[in-house]
């Protein structure tokens, strides 16, 4: 302990102005948004790297479940393929979900955080690939997030399983609409509110987003009505979602472009200033 104390007064100069350093750091990357930006960025970027470290080992170590999973839906899609009358006839997918396939762009999960209420993933897919913050994530069973921020070959999402997430939504058969939102309690529920209570719902009907936005096409899957309240305030339903995806297990995901988003969004700008 004496030693200690010793090496403390000895370098009590140094340290002293490391502590005074890191304050003002801290406080320039707080008070202007630029530094911040660039911290957040060179932060994604170190950090990617890591994470996509992690994960080529984790996918080694797991190569078995995944051929087994691979080999599965091959059989599937023979079953498919060889009970088909005429295999000609079969269209061919050049979109998903009405996106040109020129709009999407393949990224895998190298991260990913489903244990506290804000999570966040981490993609292999940057700015250099077209990628850029408020883009759609989904992939083959519904949505995932939506890009927060991005360096040169990574970005990060805000995870739907994030309590200051909040993505237009609606109920599939009826077309009535709410706000998906997440309590922070389950990974495998989220909640749609503001459903009024004139809508004819009920358990297991699909809930897909809403279209109302320029980050998510409209009707991509999200989850089935699993209990269904009424809040006491605003006398709207609170609908319990059981999501398709397990959000603690995602592999490759789809970034979707929306070539028309800035346009939009200038042209929303402009309506507000008028």
């Amino acid at each position: 302990m004496q030693q200690i104390f010793n090496f403390i007064f000895k370098n009590s100069n140094r340290i002293l102005f490391l502590l005074l350093l890191g304050i003002s750091l801290t406080l320039t990357i707080q008070s202007h948004s630029f530094h911040r930006s660039k911290i957040i960025s060179s932060a994604n970027f170190l950090s990617g790297g890591v994470y996509e470290k992690v994960n080529n080992i984790n996918e080694y170590l797991n190569l078995k479940t995944q051929n087994d999973a691979l080999a599965l839906e091959n059989a599937k899609l023979k079953s498919f393929l060889f009970n088909k009358k005429d295999t000609t006839a079969i269209k061919k997918l050049d979109s998903l979900k009405g996106v040109k396939p020129s709009d999407i762009v393949v990224s895998k999960v190298i991260h990913n955080s489903f244990n506290s209420h804000e999570n966040y993933l981490t993609l292999n897919s940057g700015e250099l690939e077209g990628v850029k913050p408020d883009m759609g994530v989904i992939n083959d069973l519904g949505i995932v997030g939506i890009i927060d921020n991005t360096s040169p070959k990574y970005s990060t999402v805000v995870s739907i399983l994030n309590i200051k997430s909040q993505i237009n939504a609606k109920i599939k058969k009826s077309n009535h609409f709410g706000s998906l939102i997440w309590d922070g309690k389950s990974t495998g529920f989220v909640q749609l509110i503001d459903v009024p209570r004139l809508a004819s719902i009920r358990k297991g009907d699909t809930i897909v987003t809403g279209g109302q936005s320029v980050i998510f096409p409209e009707n991509i899957g999200i989850g089935t009505i699993a209990n269904i309240y009424t809040d006491n305030k605003t006398h709207y339903y609170i609908i319990n979602v059981k999501l398709f995806n397990d959000m603690t297990n995602l592999g490759h995901v789809y970034i979707i472009k929306s070539k028309d988003r800035d346009e939009l969004i200038n042209l929303e700008k402009k309506e507000k200033n008028e």
